[in-house]
């Protein structure tokens, strides 16, 4: 199964997450996704401007993990799964400090923390979606309950390492831990209070002090231990803060993280064609020096002009051969493959990925049916068209490798984020206001409306035997990313 979710991540970059779940019953998972995107042509991008090299700096990827699914309620068990793996971790650390046992301790801790963040996310995407009132109110005050009690069995797992045989650099990857978990409680509980806010006002009137006070608790924990927390007149113990919470993310969550080794497709066949254009040219030519030899004598000043050129001729078809088999060839092949590796370097799968601009007559009727230009579309792009971005990757998983690479963990697939920047793809774009004018009774008001461009994006995900589409719309001008809808 393919999932996918595009938003906005910054000013002038879309993300897109792409969650590849493996089937348990196969050997092999192979998940095709076909991307089509489709540029106004007056934004001049086209073949000669955007480079391939251009768009793999613009479309960065990164394959990590799944977060193994736990639910918060799961995680907040006095026996659960999750704890059992951390408490053994800081119980042979404690007794045994050796590096095994260190590597072993660090990586559970990451891994509690990247699991605990994604249920805590699920938990409050789940409270706001539940339209039962009852629901609704059951679940918020399980989510305080859990939040309190998984941040006590946490924390009292400090007295297993505050012990001498913990070094201070061991005992920092717990209080790492321990402030990342507050940031995360005093964050997600904020998320909860603004969604209640905006959505069920009377659920929040009956829970917001006890929302709060969980806030407040966070904040009082964190000043008690020397962890930066919010002020209000102090940029730069924010800046510090905001630069920290930036650090422990990427050090948590890069635990999932899966090594890459990138590397060129088809070099040996590519360079075998350049041997046979080099062969053809070098047939065509010898064979023209024999025909001139035999027709002109010995050597002679036309022999000597027709030698010269044979030359140039040979050259000029060696490079036409290899740009006609290159091109047929590259049809075939993409233009990088990704050998993916797990931390322990086992490889379970690769990834392969080619880009191109294609002409509208080779784009299938079924991704032209979900483009579903519209009339202004068709007479804003008459004469000139659109430029058509094709995009493909194919992904292959080793399930086994897969179900080996990360213990007892639940590991159900593999995630593809995609920051796609757009910032190349304004440099020709008009200014963002344009004046208009409105009539108010007998005068005149002049007022502005915002330009934009828009990007539509047709995506084919295709697993075994099931294809489906979609398509989004990237809204933007010269001043970023307005939105991006799903259409």
């Amino acid at each position: 199964m393919i999932e996918e979710i595009v938003t906005v991540h910054d000013k002038f970059s879309v993300e897109i997450k792409m969650g590849y779940e493996a089937r348990k019953d196969r050997k092999v998972n192979e998940f095709s996704v076909k991307t089509w995107l489709f540029i106004p042509s007056k934004l001049d991008i086209n073949s000669s401007t955007y480079k391939k090299e251009d768009f793999y700096n613009d479309f960065n990827s990164n394959i990590r993990l799944i977060t193994p699914p736990y639910s918060l309620r799961e995680i907040a068990q006095t026996e659960s799964a999750v704890f059992s793996y951390l408490k053994e971790a800081f119980q042979k650390v404690a007794n045994y400090p050796n590096s095994k046992n260190e590597a072993n301790y660090e990586y559970h801790i990451r891994m509690f923390h990247s699991i605990l963040k994604s249920a805590l996310r699920r938990e409050i995407q789940h409270m706001l979606k539940n339209g039962m009132d009852d629901d609704r109110r059951f679940l918020i005050e399980k989510y305080l309950e859990d939040i309190r009690t998984i941040a006590e069995q946490y924390r009292n797992l400090r007295r297993i390492v505050s012990v001498s045989t913990i070094q201070k650099e061991m005992f920092d990857y717990y209080l790492f831990g321990d402030e990342f978990m507050s940031n995360q409680f005093e964050q997600h509980s904020y998320y909860l209070h603004r969604g209640l806010k905006k959505m069920y006002p009377d659920d929040l009137a009956s829970s917001k002090e006890d929302i709060l006070n969980l806030i407040r608790d966070e904040i009082a924990y964190k000043r008690s231990k020397g962890y930066l927390v919010v002020e209000k007149d102090s940029q730069d113990r924010n800046r510090w803060l905001v630069h920290r919470r930036s650090v422990f993310n990427k050090y948590f969550e890069g635990q999932l993280l899966l090594n890459s080794r990138k590397k060129k497709e088809g070099l040996f066949v590519m360079q075998l064609l350049y041997s046979i254009a080099a062969g053809m040219a070098m047939i065509i030519g010898a064979g023209l020096t024999f025909f001139f030899q035999k027709s002109l004598g010995g050597f002679t000043i036309p022999l000597y002009v027709a030698l010269v050129i044979i030359y140039m001729l040979k050259d000029r078809i060696k490079d036409l051969s290899r740009l006609y088999l290159v091109g047929k060839i590259n049809k075939r092949f993409f233009d990088h493959k990704t050998v993916i590796r797990v931390k322990g370097d086992e490889k379970i799968g690769w990834c392969k990925e080619s880009f191109d601009f294609v002409k509208e007559d080779s784009v299938p009727l079924r991704v032209m049916k979900h483009r579903n230009r519209s009339r202004i579309i068709d007479i804003e792009s008459r004469g000139v068209g659109e430029k058509i971005v094709f995009y493909r990757k194919l992904l292959r998983l080793d399930q086994k490798a897969l179900d080996n690479s990360y213990g007892n963990y639940n590991i159900t697939g593999v995630a593809d984020i995609i920051r796609f920047n757009v910032s190349r793809f304004i440099q020709k774009m008009d200014n963002p206001e344009i004046p208009l004018y409105y009539l108010d009774d007998d005068e005149f008001e002049k007022l502005s409306g915002e330009k934009v461009y828009f990007i539509n994006m047709v995506l084919r995900f295709k697993l075994d035997d099931e294809t489906s589409y979609r398509r989004y719309r990237i809204i933007f001008n010269r001043r970023g990313i307005k939105k991006v809808e799903k259409v």
